[in-house]
């Protein structure tokens, strides 16, 4: 009987193609560490790019930031009150009743504040520079708030209430050093220390395009047969959670030409771009065809549960795309084993996966065998009493329920027929 099966061409990234140039479909089962390993092969961490400080926000710094200058930049005000030199205080130089001459008032802002002579204070607003000579401010409520003259309910100490220079930061100094994730915080650090760019490594940008001709907007009437989008809204907010600008398209029905549009008009905004659903061998799923026409891919049957059929490759001048099945459960876990190392390495992110620990189980159940089962489920115990872990559903039947009341994803090893109770399970922690 002649050989049937399609000639096969190698890709410049080693993945295989038809001679045709459409896609393989083969039936070959790749382990989970393999595909996780194709799909770090196709993404780099994105170029450092130099941004103002408000698009700086969510970045991990690309390097040092040195200080250019002292913050505060000279002695200041930290209060509303007088400015007063506490060496003349000790002194006689004051008047017979023990008030001091009122020489000026100094205003947010004021770039000459002048110096003190004998016996004199000058209002001031707290930020303002101190005249020459003062060494302490004395507070508006520790005065009778004269304007002329001001009397002191108490004698002042040196240095209080002032910002002295440099305090807060000296000139060449570290202000954050690289690698530093940008919140609020260190943006206000950054901004106060006179930082106007930084160079950054940027937040990845990620489309996500949902396909099925069955798939419903949230939110609309159903139609008969038809299954609400949740996969879209899913992938998108677990990118969006890892810190990245995510989009999602609206779901793209089994048809060729529209699906090639649709990601075409998306490969222009997307350091990644994510796709769920139609990879089956039906006629209608489409996306190994358009997918393998615009670039270098690779389709197989990875070895987990839930699962089913993954695309991994580049399209287009070198785009990422990850392919994962459109079983919303499946998507969300292949999401977190292969999606979000991904992005970690887009971002340049040290830690690229989710935090792990070791659990027994609570229950027994069966696993398949030759996959790796993933079961959401609950943890329960402590760091010195060891923890538990239970499933939150049937964990033979991945619902969208049960991951959602899920905090950690326990993961069977694929040797494993069957989970007994007490059994140790490596379980990922996804809430906390």
């Amino acid at each position: 009987m002649p050989d049937t099966a399609p000639a096969l061409a190698v890709s410049d990234t080693g993945f295989p193609r038809a001679a045709d140039g459409s896609a393989w479909r083969g039936n070959r089962t790749t382990s989970v560490e393999a595909h996780l390993a194709a799909c770090l092969e196709v993404v780099r961490p994105l170029q450092v790019l130099d941004v103002v400080l408000h698009d700086a926000l969510g970045c991990l710094l690309a390097e040092d930031a040195i200080a250019p200058r002292d913050l505060p930049p000279a002695d200041l005000a930290a209060v509303d009150g007088y400015a007063v030199d506490t060496r003349e205080l000790r002194g006689s130089r004051v008047s017979p009743d023990g008030r001091l001459r009122v020489l000026d008032d100094l205003s947010a802002g004021t770039s000459e504040p002048g110096a003190l002579v004998a016996g004199t204070a000058v209002r001031i607003a707290s930020g303002c520079l101190l005249p020459i000579d003062a060494d302490a401010v004395v507070p508006l409520d520790e005065t009778d708030l004269g304007l002329a003259q001001v009397a002191l309910f108490r004698p002042p100490v040196a240095g209080e209430h002032v910002r002295h220079r440099g305090e807060d930061v000296r000139a060449g100094e570290v202000v954050l050093p690289a690698r530093t994730r940008l919140g609020p915080r260190q943006i206000a650090l950054l901004a106060g220390a006179g930082f106007g760019r930084v160079p950054v490594h940027p937040r990845p940008r990620v489309v996500v395009v949902p396909v099925g001709s069955d798939l419903v907007e949230a939110g609309r009437r159903p139609r008969d047969g038809g299954t609400f989008d949740a996969n879209g809204h899913a992938l998108a907010g677990a990118a969006q959670d890892c810190g990245v600008t995510a989009y999602r398209v609206s779901a793209v029905p089994d048809a060729r030409a529209r699906l090639r549009e649709a990601v075409e008009d998306q490969m222009v905004r997307a350091d990644l771009l994510v796709l769920t659903g139609g990879l089956s061998d039906g006629h209608e799923d489409t996306v190994p065809d358009v997918l393998s026409l615009l670039g270098q891919m690779r389709f197989s049957d990875v070895a987990i549960s839930p699962g089913g059929r993954f695309g991994v490759g580049t399209i287009g001048d070198g785009v990422p795309v990850l392919a994962f099945p459109g079983n919303p459960v499946a998507a969300q876990i292949a999401f977190e084993i292969f999606g979000r190392p991904v992005l970690g390495v887009l971002a340049a992110e040290t830690e690229r996966h989710r935090a792990s620990l070791t659990a027994s189980s609570r229950r027994p159940w069966s696993s398949v065998a030759g996959r790796r089962d993933v079961v959401p489920g609950r943890l329960t115990g402590s760091p010195a009493d060891g923890y538990r872990f239970e499933p939150t559903g049937d964990p033979e039947v991945p619902t969208l329920s049960a991951l959602a009341r899920a905090d950690a994803l326990a993961l069977v090893p694929e040797e494993a027929e069957r989970v007994s109770l007490g059994d140790e399970l490596t379980c990922l922690v996804i809430d906390s």
